[in-house]
Order: structure tokens, then sequence, then C-alpha cells
């Protein structure tokens, strides 16, 4: 599918599995250095992170303003 008719939904999931696809990638070896870049700070994991880290913001945002319960002083 194109990006036209995925929803937004869609679209994060998919983000969500390339960062983590691309952390396992970059995952550091025992000298700390990342197999792919071959340096320390890896900046495609870092990126890869801080989009992870963003989901889950977001995630956290969207639960937190939903309510459960109908508030009793909102006119229905």
């Amino acid at each position: 599918m194109t990006a036209p008719f995925l929803s937004l939904a869609q679209i994060r999931n998919r983000l969500i599995l390339t960062a983590r696809a691309i952390l396992r990638d970059h995952r550091p070896g025992l000298d700390s250095r990342c197999p792919i870049c071959r340096t320390a700070g890896c900046s495609v994991a870092t990126a890869a992170r801080e989009v992870l880290r963003a989901a889950e913001e977001l995630q956290q945002r969207s639960t937190a303003t939903e309510r459960t319960t109908p508030d009793p002083d909102e006119p229905q």
C-alpha cells in the first residue's frame, strides 16, 4: 500500500516497526561499537530511539486525554 491509503495509526505503526528493525541491525557489539557504522555513538540508532520515544509519548498523551466514564457535570 502507498501512503495516501494508510491511516495515521498505520503510518505510526510502520515507523515503530522500522525503528525497531534499525535498532536490531545497529545493536552495539561487545566493544560498544555499531557493527554497521563502526562507531561508538551510532547516529542512526539514536534517531531510531528518538522515533520510538516520540511514538510512545504520543500514545501516552492520546490515551491520557480519553475519558472512560462520562462526566456527570457535562450536559448530554
